[in-house]
């Protein structure tokens, strides 16, 4: 017996060397690892004499100055376009309304559209992103949107060929 419990300690403690992560805690090993960039940019002008022309060109060819399109919610935080989001959701909420139809059928939901405009204001498309399910609801939306257009020219700071504006429509009926 005790020829036995001293093959399995010596055996324990050959297992314990053997595999020493199975066994107990091991101590956290650290490396150290440093990134070198090797110098690209030599290599592809030795490679290639006439690249640094092409830079050069690429650097001194002008940026469109006026993107073409760009996009906003009605609710931006954008500096360039929150003045003028402002005007058209304004003149949304002036025309836009429950349809009475809607109303009596206990109708609701929430429609999601994008509209586009010119520098000049006019609407040129609008098109339904996200339905609220209801046709009569999606229908009075749009209208809102037709009704309010034209809008108002482009601001200075606005310097796009076309606005897409995404607005949200939610239909809720409370009792008073």
């Amino acid at each position: 017996m005790v020829l036995s419990l001293a093959v399995h300690v010596l055996a324990l403690a050959g297992f314990q060397k053997a595999f020493p992560s199975l066994l107990g805690p091991d101590r956290p090993r650290l490396y150290q690892l440093e990134l070198i960039r090797p110098p690209v940019e030599d290599l592809q002008e030795e490679s290639n004499p006439g690249a640094e022309e092409a830079r050069l060109r690429e650097e001194s060819s002008p940026e469109p100055e006026t993107p073409l399109e760009d996009t906003i919610s009605l609710n931006t935080k954008d500096r360039r376009y929150v003045d003028y989001a402002g005007v058209i959701k304004d003149r949304l909420l002036e025309r836009w309304s429950y349809p009475p139809q809607a109303r009596v059928r206990l109708l609701e939901g929430r429609l999601l559209l994008v509209f586009s405009l010119s520098p000049g204001g006019e609407m040129t498309s609008i098109r339904i992103l996200d339905s609220s399910g209801h046709e009569i609801l999606d229908r009075e939306a749009c209208r809102a949107v037709r009704t309010a257009s034209p809008f108002p020219p482009f601001p200075e700071q606005v310097r796009v060929q076309r606005l897409n504006i995404r607005a949200a429509f939610d239909y809720r009926l409370t009792s008073r």
